[in-house]
């Protein structure tokens, strides 16, 4: 019996060590990524009409776009290509940059003041490592050209040596892929991102791929450039595979990276290392920045597409006007075949002698009259160039140019900004997934930033100082209840502000003045604070909160100066000082001034007879009262 039991123990034994030995299931696999590979043509087949639109889009930046009008003219006519359409777009993407943004970063609650000044801080300095502003510029031109600018924002585990940090990149939308129909990208089930990887560079960081790198089973399509040739067959497509998943009522996303067919990490296989997903906001790290909306589309369309017939009609009726000068300006002439004229020395400009065979009839040589172009024909190019001015909002003064009789600076001004209206509304556009951006990035410090690490911040005097951070601050905190129980945890959120950092010219030159003339105006003078503040109220200009801070900081600092010097005078005046008399003259204030007596002058600031007016009173109230503690 008592082997039995021993046999029956080694034998449970021998099989939970063989259950441990045994290779886990994995939730992604290569059965898997072959259903992903299936999905990923799905989206490339329902995106091709807009790849084709980019790739063409692309042409017509570059000046290329006879290539699509060759069925227009003889093939050995002049293809002229005028730069109307590429004068809109690098206005637009001018006055895209003078307003380009930044942020204050605001709590939501009390306690989290310090954090969020902290983060207001930091993150301008993770921007500027990112050269985001070059990044913003390259968004910027895509999304003017085709409508449809992409922001990636990702966590680098291999930057600062291996600490880690923020990567923020100008994503090509040939390269992405979404589910079709939506109108948001969070919605869609699946979102590849795809690069091509050189090789040998792709074989060093995964042997596994030796013998099947190479293949172009996934290729997306690629802007045509003539300068630089791709050679596909030394590169391999690499897909990186978002996806989420709903795990006890919370989104989760995941990410895979595979290439030819093969699984290069998941981060669904490895729960202990990932068990909020790969990134614990739960949202694909790409955000949409859409410049013309259009239904059932994420994507959007740009000023190419709405100035494309313009500038095609502008180049065509170009094209005949410059043949039709060319054949004007170039004289020909009809010859008989028997004609007696030397032909060669006729044309040649240099013989002062031309032969004849002969006598020299009229008909035997005779020019050919050309009927000079109507003027009709340039006034169509005229048309269409200010049609496309027009669509585009691109007007002359918007570039500085002025309609005859405006010659008003001021006028001038109020034209331009007038002007600009279009540009602000895809500006503002831009500032909504710019805070995308930034609240994406506060998530990944909030999960990332464990380590401390220092950042070098220069305030707005200039100084430089440095601070050390992580994510403590951030970090869910437990909200305890009256009884002492956990009610929940509380988790720190922010709000953005959302501003422009740089401005034009004509702006800043207005700003400036304004605060001159605020100056001059005395509105800084702490003694007509009151006054002050009730003409600010009614008015509206940028930083009006800060100048009201100031001015009311002032006007708090000399009530305070005011009740400490008057109570100085009064104890010198009790104890019989002799130099209370001119500090009460130091002061200016008439009702500080002592007589001889010692006791304190009675106000000189109305006669007798007079008393002080109840709009005056009450306005002293109210002032003694902003100053007051409550």
């Amino acid at each position: 019996m008592a082997d039995d039991i021993l046999k029956a123990q080694n034998l449970a034994d021998t099989m939970n060590s063989a259950s441990q030995e045994l290779p886990q299931a994995r939730a992604i696999d290569d059965k898997t990524i072959i259903s992903a590979t299936a999905t990923l043509r799905k989206y490339q087949e329902a995106k091709q009409y807009l790849t084709d639109r980019l790739i063409g889009n692309e042409n017509w930046w570059r000046l290329r776009h006879w290539r699509q009008l060759n069925e227009y003219g003889e093939p050995a006519d002049e293809r002229p290509k005028s730069g109307w359409l590429f004068n809109t777009i690098i206005s637009k993407h001018a006055e895209l940059m003078d307003a380009y943004p930044t942020f204050n970063c605001l709590p939501r609650e009390e306690g989290d003041k310090a954090e969020a000044q902290n983060l207001s801080d930091i993150l301008p300095v993770v921007l500027k490592q990112n050269k985001f502003e070059s990044v913003y510029s390259e968004e910027g031109w895509t999304k003017l050209k085709s409508g449809t600018g992409i922001f990636g924002i990702f966590w680098d585990s291999n930057k600062l040596n291996g600490l880690g940090d923020i990567r923020i990149t100008n994503v090509n939308p040939l390269n992405l892929f979404w589910e079709a129909g939506i109108t948001d990208i969070q919605a869609s089930k699946n979102v590849f991102y795809t690069q091509s990887v050189d090789n040998d560079t792709l074989l060093a960081m995964y042997p596994e791929l030796k013998g099947k790198v190479g293949g172009k089973e996934i290729w997306s399509q690629e802007y045509k450039n003539e300068e630089s040739r791709v050679d596909e067959t030394e590169k391999t497509m690499v897909v990186d595979w978002y996806y989420k998943k709903n795990i006890g009522g919370k989104t989760v996303l995941h990410y895979a990276k595979f290439a030819a067919d093969v699984l290069l990490f998941s981060s669904e296989n490895e729960p202990d290392k990932y068990p909020d997903g790969w990134y614990a906001h739960g949202q694909y790290p790409f955000v949409f920045d859409v410049l013309f909306p259009m239904e059932s589309s994420i994507a959007g369309f740009g000023y190419i597409d709405v100035c494309r017939d313009p500038q095609k009609y502008i180049d065509l009726v170009g094209q005949s006007v410059t043949k039709s000068a060319m054949i004007g300006a170039t004289p020909r002439f009809f010859i008989r075949q028997d004609g007696s004229v030397n032909e060669d020395e006729f044309a040649d400009i240099t013989k002062p002698f031309i032969h004849v065979d002969g006598n020299l009839g009229e008909d035997s040589i005779r020019q050919v009259v050309t009927q000079g172009l109507d003027a009709m024909y340039l006034n169509f190019i005229t048309m269409k160039v200010d049609e496309m001015k027009e669509t585009a909002g691109n007007r002359d003064v918007a570039n500085g140019g002025t309609t005859s009789g405006v010659t008003a600076a001021s006028a001038i001004a109020a034209m331009q900004e007038q002007s600009g209206k279009t540009s602000r509304d895809s500006t503002k556009a831009s500032y909504r997934a710019y805070e995308e951006v930034i609240t994406q990035c506060i998530e990944l410090i909030r999960q990332f930033y464990d380590m401390p690490r220092w950042f070098r911040i220069v305030g707005q005097t200039g100084i430089e100082r440095f601070i050390q951070y992580t994510n403590a601050g951030i970090q869910p905190s437990p909200i305890e209840g009256f009884d002492g129980q956990q009610m929940g945890m509380r988790l720190p959120v922010f709000d953005l502000e959302i501003m422009a950092q740089q401005e034009n010219a004509y702006t800043k030159m207005s700003q400036n003045e304004l605060a001159l003339q605020f100056y001059q105006m005395g509105f800084f003078n702490p003694q007509l604070v009151d006054q002050a503040l009730a003409c600010l109220e009614m008015m509206d200009f940028r930083g009006k909160n800060e100048v009201i801070q100031k001015i009311s900081m002032n006007g708090g600092l000399y009530q305070q100066m005011l009740m400490w010097q008057q109570m100085a005078i009064t104890l010198a005046n009790k104890y019989g000082d002799p130099m209370a008399q001119g500090l009460a003259q130091a002061s200016g204030d008439p009702n500080m001034i002592t007589q001889s007596g010692g006791e304190a002058a009675k106000p000189e600031v109305f006669s007798e007879g007079k008393k002080e007016g109840k709009r005056m009173q009450n306005a002293r109230a109210e002032a003694a009262a902003s100053y007051t503690p409550q």
